[in-house]
């Protein structure tokens, strides 16, 4: 694994966003960072792919029926209690 060249920078974000943000790493066993670099990430592939972000859940969930339909009959045949 090749090491990724990083720089620091400074910004400024809403407390509750940050908050979240610190929660999420916490409860995933992650280092902030880590949180903040997939959803900048992510939310620039979504504006480079042209999808809006709904759109990317949709794609997914079509794609997931699709791979897992099988699976998807046999529990909607299991019992229930």
């Amino acid at each position: 694994m090749s090491a990724t060249s990083r720089r620091k920078f400074a910004t400024q974000v809403d407390v509750n966003l940050l908050r979240a943000v610190r929660e999420l790493a916490e409860t995933e066993g992650r280092q902030i960072q880590a949180v903040v670099e997939d959803a900048l990430r992510e939310h620039l592939e979504s504006r480079q792919s042209g999808l809006a972000p709904r759109q990317r859940v949709l794609d997914a969930y079509v794609k997931s029926t699709e791979r897992y339909a099988g699976l998807y009959k046999k529990l909607a045949e299991y019992p229930h209690d």
